[in-house]
């Protein structure tokens, strides 16, 4: 190798530790709608009961910025869970401190007349202090609603109209997001008239700007590249948030590159649960911030709490038990079948379980496992420590499963039974072959 060639490589390592620095460094904002987000991916949703219990567990886990929900659905005059537990709030006198709903844009027509959204008028009603307004960019966005000049004319009115209309935590102004629902595709498709919008955004008082790959279908680099876009022509001041879902498998790469490229941070809800199929989390966001050694994210939110309070949230938004194969949060995600694959304490980029609240467990694969991982599932099984087995016994179980899957058997060894009756095999086994060895006859 050149020395040319070893500078090329250093350069390349160097990068990848920059990069790791600085999300080290970030302090993510992020608004939760574990209220919201979770639910509409759901087959059931939440009821008011449900909603009142979740909303403090939020805020002691650590978020201060929490959606109650989205007004802005079809047939407002049909009211929905969301309604009922925001006029709650507010008939018992509730603090809403950090609370947000999702709201449309009022429309301002030709002659300057500006007609409020019916989730405006709740707004207000609900006394809700902050929103996160929604518009469309793309022409497939905007179809029946819109065009780029109405937008340019109503958007302003809009905002003045919150302004002047919702009242703010401690009597001050609302705080004012404003989330383009198909800003993936906006920039993809009409650049320019995006930055025209993104300008006029820039000159309103608002406290940030959200973008959505509302389907999930852009690849991470792209993600980047519209978060890099929106962040030069914004003022630094103003926030700028992303919300991806899970549609091609990118969310969480997604999310990292938009950060390393500007973003401040998220929405979305705790646990994987979301819209069509999942979404990039906040709680998995937190956790792959962890692993880069992020202490004021450790220090922020109770992380200790966060696989716990996921599973929950995501057990009541299935009405079933948590997905198997989900990354973090999945039933299987730390159940070692196999001890090379246990994440450390001392290794960078490992995120050991007890570091978000829980803890190893083990599942048998009998093409791969190994001794510590049998033993580990044969006394959670059995209820017994894990060196109440000797070494032979589990070993005697791992030829077994190699033998018995050789002769055509497929057994599902993690299975509680199964794993006690070749637990009873492999005793057989080693008296049997313990009598050979002897001499006596078996």
């Amino acid at each position: 190798m050149t020395l040319e060639a070893r500078e090329r490589a250093r350069a390349a390592l160097n990068d990848a530790k920059v990069k790791a620095s600085r999300l080290a460094g970030i302090e993510p904002f992020m608004i939760d709608l574990s209220l919201r987000e979770n639910p509409v991916g759901s087959r059931v949703g939440q009821t008011l009961d449900e909603k009142l219990a979740i909303l403090p567990r939020l805020r002691e886990f650590g978020f201060r910025n929490i959606s109650l929900g989205t007004l802005d659905y079809a047939m407002p005059d049909e009211l929905e869970v969301d309604d009922d537990f925001m006029i709650h709030l507010r008939d018992t006198g509730a603090d809403m401190t950090g609370c947000f709903a999702f709201t449309a844009m009022g429309i301002a027509s030709p002659d300057g007349m500006f007609t409020p959204d019916p989730s405006q008028l709740k707004l207000r009603d609900y006394r809700v202090p902050n929103t996160v307004s929604e518009i469309y960019l793309s022409s497939f966005g905007m179809q029946g609603m819109y065009d780029i000049p109405t937008l340019k004319r109503s958007l302003p009115a809009s905002v003045q109209w919150l302004s002047e209309n919702i009242k703010g935590e401690d009597g001050g102004a609302p705080r004012i997001f404003i989330n383009i629902v198909d800003g993936c595709d906006a920039f993809a498709e009409a650049s320019d008239a995006t930055f025209e919008i993104m300008e006029l955004l820039a000159g309103l008082p608002l406290e940030g700007v959200t973008m959505e790959d509302d389907r999930g279908t852009y690849m991470p680099f792209q993600v980047g590249a519209y978060v890099a876009a929106a962040r030069a022509i914004l003022p630094p001041s103003m926030k700028l948030l992303m919300h991806i879902h899970s549609g091609a498998g990118f969310e969480n790469a997604s999310m990292i590159e938009a950060l390393l490229n500007g973003a401040d941070g998220a929405w979305g809800g705790l646990p994987k649960r979301a819209a069509v199929i999942g979404h990039a989390s906040l709680g998995e966001l937190l956790a792959n911030l962890v692993r880069t050694g992020n202490a004021g994210v450790a220090n922020t939110y109770r992380m200790d709490e966060l696989l716990p309070l996921a599973t929950q949230l995501q057990v009541l938004d299935e009405a079933g038990p948590v997905p198997d194969d989900l990354p973090i949060f999945g039933h299987n995600a730390y159940r070692l079948s196999l001890g090379a694959f246990r994440q450390r304490p001392d290794r960078f980029m490992d995120l050991p379980p007890d570091r978000i609240g829980g803890v190893y467990r083990y599942r048998i694969c009998p093409v791969v496992s190994d001794v510590e991982a049998v033993r580990g599932r044969l006394a959670e099984v059995s209820g017994k420590l894990p060196e109440a087995y000797a070494d032979d016994v589990i070993t005697m179980m791992i030829r077994l499963m190699r033998r018995e899957l050789r002769r055509g058997l497929r057994i599902d060894y993690d299975e509680p039974e199964q794993v006690m009756a070749l637990y009873g095999r492999a005793l057989a086994e080693l008296v049997k072959t313990a009598d050979v060895s002897s001499g006596e006859p078996a």
